[in-house]
This record gives C-alpha cells, sequence and structure tokens, in this order.
C-alpha cells in the first residue's frame, strides 16, 4: 500500500470550517452535542476543523460509519494521532502498534493476540474477576465512603489485565498515571513521548525476563505462537503490542463503570429494577455501552485513494473521522437514541468499533462492566453520591469521556 501523508496537517486558511463537535448539553454529561442531530438528517458527511487544526470529513450516520471502517481504502496508519495531534501526520507507524496497521501487517499481530480475549477464554475467566470485584468491594466496606474511580473502577480491570500480560500489579500506580497521559489531550507532545518510553522501556525489561523464562501468561505465549510461525515478534514490537494492550484493557473499562454507576444512581426507579432482575445485565451492558460511547472522538482514518464517502467525494491524503457517539445516537437504528432504555434490543452498537479493527478485548469488557456492576448493586444497596454531578470533574477533553474521581457514600 502506498503511504500517503494526510494532505491537512496543518491549520487551513478556510475559516468556513465549523469546529468539531465537542460540547455536552448544559447539566447533562452523558448526552453528545447537539449538532450531531442536525448533521445526521442534513449533513452527514461533512467538513469540521479538529481540535489539533486539520480539517477532517466528518461521518455521523451509523451504517456510513460501518462502511467507513470496514472500507481498506481508509486506512488506520494515522490512527495513533486521534485527530488530535497532527506531529504523527505522515510518520511511519510504531512496530507492533497494532491500530495504525493495515492489511497483513495487521492481521499478523492480531491473529497472535486475538486467542486471548475468545467468549470462550472470558467466560471461564469471570469467577476469578468476581473474586476481585469481591476484594475490592471488601476494602470499601471497611468504611462507609469511597472514591469509585481509585476504589473500585480502575483496580478491577487495571489488575485483570495485569495478570493476563504477566504484568506485576504493584507497579500499576506508575502504569496507571502514563497512561493517564497518553489519553489525554492536555499533555504536550514531550509528555506523552516520555511516558510512552517509561512504559516500552518497562515492558521492554519485563518481555527479555519471558524470552529467557517462559511463564504462563499472555507475553510469554505471544512470544512462542509468533516463534512457531517463522516470524518472531521483535523486542520493540512486543513493547508497543503490550503497551496498547495494558492501556487499552482498563481505561475505557474503568471509565465505563464510574459511567454507567453515575448515570444508574441518578435515576433511582431504573436503578431498583436492575437490582431486582440481574439477570439482565447482559442487554443493561450493550445499551449503557450505546447510549454513552466514552470513545468520544470517534475513530480517525485517511484515504489511501480517491473514495466515495456516503456520496461525498474524498480525495486521496485527506482525514475521515467516524463519530461512534453519533452513530450509536442515529434513530434510523435506534429507536429514541437519547434515551437509555435497559431493556433495549437492539442492533449492534458502534462502542468498539466494527471491520478488521473491531476491539479484541470486547468480550472482556463486556464481562467486567457485568461483574463491577452487579457486584456493586448487590453488595452496596444503599451506594449513593457523595455530590450532585454537575460538581464532578468530567474527562471532556480526553480520548476516553468518564470521570476523574466519584466520591461515594452508602
Amino acid at each position: 500500500m502506498t503511504d500517503i501523508s494526510p494532505v491537512s496537517d496543518t491549520v487551513t486558511s478556510d475559516t468556513d470550517v465549523p469546529d468539531f463537535p465537542v460540547s455536552r448539553p448544559q447539566g447533562c454529561p452523558f448526552d453528545i452535542d447537539e449538532t450531531y442531530t442536525r448533521l445526521r438528517a442534513e449533513e452527514p458527511v461533512s467538513r469540521v476543523r479538529c481540535p489539533a487544526g486539520m480539517d477532517a470529513w466528518l461521518v455521523t450516520r451509523y451504517q456510513d460509519i460501518r462502511d467507513v471502517l470496514a472500507d481498506p481504502r481508509l486506512s488506520s496508519r494515522a490512527a495513533g494521532s486521534d485527530h488530535m495531534l497532527p506531529s504523527y501526520a505522515g510518520h511511519a507507524p510504531l512496530p507492533g502498534f497494532m491500530i495504525q496497521l493495515d492489511g497483513e501487517e495487521h492481521s499478523r499481530l492480531r491473529r497472535l493476540l486475538v486467542g486471548e480475549f475468545t467468549g470462550r477464554r472470558v467466560a471461564a475467566m469471570r469467577p476469578y474477576i468476581q473474586r476481585i470485584a469481591d476484594e475490592h468491594t471488601d476494602a470499601m466496606l471497611t468504611g462507609t465512603s469511597a472514591d469509585l474511580v481509585r476504589d473500585f473502577a480502575l483496580p478491577i480491570p487495571s489488575q485483570v489485565i495485569c495478570d493476563m500480560l504477566g504484568v506485576p500489579y504493584q507497579d500499576h500506580p506508575a502504569f496507571q498515571h502514563d497512561s493517564q497521559i497518553l489519553t489525554s489531550f492536555e499533555a504536550d507532545e514531550a509528555t506523552r513521548a516520555a511516558a510512552t518510553r517509561r512504559l516500552e522501556d518497562y515492558l521492554g525489561e519485563l518481555i527479555e525476563k519471558r524470552i529467557a523464562v517462559p511463564r504462563d501468561d499472555m507475553l510469554s505465549r505471544l512470544i512462542e505462537r509468533a516463534a512457531a510461525t517463522g516470524r518472531p515478534l521483535t523486542v520493540p514490537e512486543l513493547s508497543t503490542l503490550a503497551v496498547l494492550t495494558l492501556v487499552a484493557g482498563h481505561e475505557t473499562t474503568a471509565n465505563m463503570i464510574t459511567l454507567s454507576m453515575a448515570v444508574l444512581l441518578e435515576d433511582p426507579e431504573r436503578l431498583a429494577a436492575l437490582r431486582a432482575a440481574p439477570e439482565t445485565i447482559g442487554p443493561a451492558v450493550k445499551e449503557l455501552l450505546r447510549y454513552l460511547t466514552v470513545i468520544q472522538f470517534g475513530l480517525v482514518r485517511y484515504a489511501t485513494e480517491d473514495v466515495t464517502v456516503a456520496g461525498t467525494e474524498v480525495r486521496a491524503g485527506e482525514w475521515v473521522v467516524a463519530a461512534l457517539p453519533s452513530g450509536n445516537r442515529d434513530a434510523s437504528v435506534f429507536p429514541d437514541p437519547d434515551t437509555l432504555d435497559l431493556g433495549r434490543r437492539a442492533r449492534t452498537n458502534l462502542s468498539f468499533g466494527v471491520g478488521p479493527h473491531q476491539c479484541v478485548g470486547q468480550h472482556l469488557a463486556e464481562v467486567e462492566l457485568q461483574v463491577a456492576l452487579t457486584t456493586l448493586l448487590r453488595r452496596l444497596p444503599g451506594l449513593r453520591l457523595a455530590r450532585p454531578l454537575e460538581r464532578s470533574d468530567f474527562k471532556l477533553n480526553d480520548i476516553v469521556h468518564g470521570l476523574r474521581t466519584m466520591p461515594v457514600v452508602w
């Protein structure tokens, strides 16, 4: 595939291009920018100015988003920029950075990783995930208040992915700190680069140990599987792949746990109904994933050749942004889309993406959410917010939507 650098990686002079829709309605951090409703109806593919300054085609309808993410002419090689950091534009992908790779380069890494996250393997992990959730709940119950982010939502997926990879969980404060830097747009490029280096150096040392003395963990199995194919993974490839798995394996799920509990605690009747019918947690989690869509800025692609997207001509090298939150609020697919309906039996939502880059850890994330929410509902029936949501610190300018802290009492 030809490596085409995006043509709009600096601020353009066209002052008529509107800014990327990022605001949230006053008093409701769970709803998305009202601009998306108009765009879906009137201009489903439109030009926007991304926060970093480059222009892109914003795709807002459900089916168009699915088509974009499945089209091999729309490349993922710029995906690491998240359409916010133009300094990445046109750079060669990092070795092992799977979300930036296309075709066989991407498939090779995905084939090595996907076996760790099958539905059957994750289902067998449920008792283990439940034990971790109970341990953190036990710790919380020694008192009458907690920060749900620090004391419950963040440690559960962090400990799970650490144990899977073979990363010592006692080192979690350092990698959680660096993960938060990498998923925030507030850090400058030097700070982000330093965080990346620290994670890669730390995991690189661990990988060297696993090469010398394998264990029963994901890193050791990745090394073994790759060697069996005749194309071993290099240490830089393994380090980058491990960083990606470590960060993605806890950031999104942790934020989904806190946001889900926040929206449930805002409606006592809905909360009581879910507590009374824990067997409905499966569809409830899927609806929460649709409604909240924590990847709040969507997914970025760029055209390797001229391509038509929903009747709009996109030139080779131009940016395309698939607005996942907008697609998940498309009324043609999800009736009354701005309402959280925990009994909804709807089509597949877009929260994990679609196509060749659909999230490898989807099954794990859903089980972790199911276990975390049912544990809180069962063991903390008096759980409530310690302060109103309007006074909460939301991550409105991060890749992943969520709460920085969530004080609760019971």
